[in-house]
């Protein structure tokens, strides 16, 4: 009898130690791919979001634009004077904004004009705005989280006021780097900044063209 249960602990072990280690296995894929699988959702809900808008994308890194050209009518002497405003009725924002060119064009002392972005005067392009939220002096872009599509937005540049419309609002991962997806027959505004009360993303406004007035 004794021999008898031995031979069938000998037969049971093999499958069950073969069970332990696939279950094993399997936690420790979990555990590992969890947060790749959390930090691809939101690129992926974007993606197809956006997808289904018919945009087009514009990879933004911390060197600027990567697929956009630059295009603008400015002089060939650069100023460290501001030479448009951006204005958000809805959160009582005015902001000057500088040459891209500018020493002061800088996220820590202004409303950052991005590398690659094209001025209002451009057709079909697309400026690129970013600034801080959160707490001090230079969170300038603090209170957009309030915005919603439909909202309106006004870029003044060179003697001319220009009527924006925010059409889309989506976050990304801080990444280094962001997606732009905006109509290219369109000339655009581009808002980022960090997402209000989530330091793990960062909020992208896209803004279309309304009409263009003189002042």
């Amino acid at each position: 009898m004794q021999n008898k249960q031995n031979k069938t602990k000998k037969k049971i072990s093999p499958n069950v130690t073969a069970a332990i280690g696939a279950l094993i296995t399997l936690i420790g894929g979990f555990f590992l791919s969890y947060n790749y699988v959390q930090s691809k959702k939101i690129i992926a809900f974007d993606y197809m979001a956006n997808v289904f808008y018919g945009k087009e994308e514009t990879i933004v890194e911390q060197d600027g634009i990567v697929k956009e050209k630059v295009e603008s009518s400015l002089p060939t002497e650069v100023s460290d004077n501001y030479i448009g405003y951006l204005t958000i009725p809805k959160i009582n924002l005015t902001k000057g904004f500088l040459d891209v060119r500018s020493t002061e064009n800088d996220v820590e002392k202004n409303i950052l004009v991005v590398e690659g972005s094209s001025y209002p005067d451009v057709d079909k392009g697309n400026l690129i705005l970013a600034g801080h939220s959160g707490t001090g002096w230079k969170a300038f872009f603090n209170d957009l989280y309030q915005l919603t599509t439909n909202d309106v937005i006004y870029v003044t540049y060179q003697g001319k006021k220009y009527t924006y419309k925010i059409v889309n609002i989506y976050k990304q991962p801080k990444i280094g780097k962001i997606a732009i997806y905006r109509n290219y027959n369109k000339t655009t505004l581009t808002l980022v900044t960090c997402t209000n009360n989530d330091s793990t993303t960062q909020t992208i406004y896209i803004s279309e063209l309304q009409k263009v007035e003189n002042i």
